[in-house]
């Protein structure tokens, strides 16, 4: 089978995977059909270097990851720097304590159980910053390494944890507001 025709096959068979992945990761439609693009781009441009040590599939999923890296890399330098006022006094104090109370759960799986909690998960997920949505998803969902997600934003490590650390405390304002006080 020639180049083209084998790229072709592969299009068809793993561009709903790719996609659902790259969805998943970006939490933007046209932007991760514009990633499974250019990694149908990347497969072309380097499919000599495929070997077939590893299944297309797992090749494509490796392509996808990297451009997935560069997306955010590109997002991440694009976007500006997010202040904390509502959060904090001109001392540095808490503004209001309630961030720092407990949540009357029995478990984490009671709420990720919960269909109406995780949207509301995801609802106050999109609502971050985008330079704060992803290292957030890179940490956490994609379970990088830190050192990987500094180096790959090219951030410092103490400056990924500060931007975690107020990532959380941002989610748990978003979620005290938009979940446990209805609940």
């Amino acid at each position: 089978m020639m180049k083209n025709e084998i790229l072709k096959s592969w299009i068809d068979q793993y561009s709903g995977p790719l996609l659902k992945k790259a969805l998943y990761m970006l939490s933007n439609k046209e932007d991760a059909q514009d990633v499974v693009q250019d990694v149908f781009i990347a497969a072309f441009s380097n499919y000599d270097s495929f070997e077939g040590k590893s299944q297309p599939l797992t090749w494509l999923m490796a392509i996808l990851q990297r451009k997935i890296a560069d997306f955010y890399r590109k997002k991440y330098k694009s976007e500006p720097n997010v202040r904390l006022d509502h959060f904090f006094d001109e001392s540095g104090s808490w503004k209001n304590n309630d961030v720092l109370n407990d949540w009357n759960v029995s478990t984490e799986s009671e709420l990720l159980d919960n269909q109406e909690f995780n949207k509301t998960l995801e609802e106050c997920i999109e609502e971050l910053p985008t330079r704060w949505k992803i290292l957030l998803k890179m940490y956490y969902l994609e379970e990088k390494k830190a050192s990987d997600v500094s180096q790959e934003l090219n951030v410092s490590t103490t400056n990924l944890w500060k931007i975690l650390q107020r990532t959380r405390m941002q989610l748990r304002e978003c979620l005290e507001f938009n979940w446990f006080s209805k609940v």
